[in-house]
């Protein structure tokens, strides 16, 4: 799930929404003639598929159980108003961000795609309204199957939401620490075909290298940061090098995700777009936060201080990226990269065929031609799964786009290169 997101909670959905009537009330499902996901999910033809981004919904306990004991008075829940509508709850207080009502839908894309998965009630929709594979290990590793898929690199819902508005930087350290033991637990059992990537913030760099290096060490293939830090530093600043050079030290990748950005990370040339009604600008332009990050590592020389640092980007599609490496380019070559000449020895587009990769969504209809330009060993595909801002029917996408590729680099795309970035063995 992607997004700046600055909405507050004043700002409620409509409960009378036929979406959230619909998502709130899972007896209505059948009735709208919705079919049960285990028997209708679309199965892959192709052999070693990888999902290099999928995400779970975290259980409305996680930070209960697993929050240092010192910060657990201060755990986040789901929490329900006084209209039946779930809020999250960060720190005792309800989240200015994250809508009421939102919770009930994070994971709606089988719901999307007209399936469903049905659930013993639990009174908390955001739990009964999981689909398969969303929140339960077993069931993921069940759905790997029915898709006839390998395995999935597992990132967060709720994590890409409450960063951006938790300034507390111990408690988000806790918050973060919790989550990452509760993903290594969440995938030790499943054979390999669920691989944890540890969360972090760079809003303290020591911390975050030392969660790096624990998460690691517990079973963790990488980490990722969301592209803001509160303390306003680009992710290419100095500071950070502490958290590059245990990555590198430790050859892991770090990631670059999407999430939700406070309030003075939100673009305003247009006012404060937060209202439902902008959801489709919000979410279209959701990944510049992640080009923005990435570019910042240009402009500090990130990747001549850290030439064995691998750095992959998440959800922001792909095609794009010929236009911003020749811009990159252009304007290193130009009197205004006279500053970045003396910190960055080639051109951006050289460090993006030695040290970076990319996620492709499935339905990307240039992406073979860009491939053939920068590198196919550079990409791999995810699905974003359960989030509603994509699509559902990324498996018959996949497939047409898999088609379009040379036969010897297929495999590459579908699940070598994702396993190469993260170093896990084949």
């Amino acid at each position: 799930m992607a997004g700046q997101e600055t909405t507050s909670s004043s700002q409620v959905l409509d409960p009378s929404s036929a979406l959230i009537r619909m998502a709130m009330d899972t007896s209505r499902w059948a009735a709208a003639g919705l079919r049960p996901t285990t028997e209708h999910l679309p199965r892959l033809s192709l052999a070693g598929a990888v999902d290099a981004d999928g995400h779970l919904l975290e259980p409305p306990d996680l930070w209960d159980r697993y929050l240092d004991p010192a910060f657990r008075p201060r755990a986040m829940h789901i929490r329900k108003d006084d209209q039946g509508l779930e809020y999250l709850e960060i720190d005792g207080r309800p989240s200015k961000l994250v809508r009421r009502g939102m919770p009930a839908g994070v994971g709606n894309m089988d719901l999307n795609g007209g399936l469903f998965h049905p659930r013993r009630p639990t009174g908390l929709a955001y739990v009964d309204n999981a689909p398969f594979g969303a929140m339960d290990p077993a069931e993921r590793v069940a759905r790997l199957q029915l898709e006839n898929l390998e395995r999935v690199l597992l990132y967060p819902t709720l994590g890409v939401l409450w960063v951006a508005e938790v300034d507390d930087e111990p408690l988000t350290q806790a918050y973060l620490r919790a989550y990452n033991r509760f993903i290594v637990d969440f995938c030790a059992d499943s054979g390999g075909r669920l691989l944890p990537v540890a969360q972090l913030s760079l809003g303290d760099p020591q911390a975050a290298a030392q969660e790096l290096r624990r998460a690691v060490a517990a079973g963790c293939i990488g980490g990722w940061t969301p592209p803001f830090t509160m303390t306003r530093k680009p992710l290419g600043h100095p500071d950070h090098d502490i958290v590059f050079a245990t990555a590198q030290e430790l050859g892991v990748p770090i990631g670059i995700h999407p999430s939700f950005e406070p309030k003075w990370a939100a673009p305003g040339r247009y006012g404060q777009m937060t209202s439902i009604e902008y959801t489709f600008f919000n979410n279209v332009v959701a990944s510049d936060g992640v080009r923005h990050a990435f570019t910042s590592l240009f402009q500090f020389g990130t990747f001549d201080r850290f030439p064995d640092l691998r750095i992959v980007l998440l959800e922001a599609g792909a095609t794009w990226l010929p236009f911003w490496l020749e811009r990159m380019d252009s304007v290193y070559r130009s009197p205004q990269g006279f500053v970045v000449r003396q910190k960055l020895r080639d051109l951006p587009s050289t460090y993006f065929a030695r040290q970076c990769f990319v996620s492709a969504d499935p339905d990307e209809p240039t992406l073979a031609a860009v491939m053939a330009e920068l590198g196919y060993d550079r990409f791999f595909w995810a699905s974003d799964f359960p989030h509603p801002d994509h699509i559902p029917d990324y498996v018959p996408e996949l497939e047409k786009t898999v088609a379009q590729l040379p036969a010897e680099h297929r495999a590459g795309f579908l699940g070598e290169n994702v396993l190469a970035a993260y170093g896990v063995a084949s």
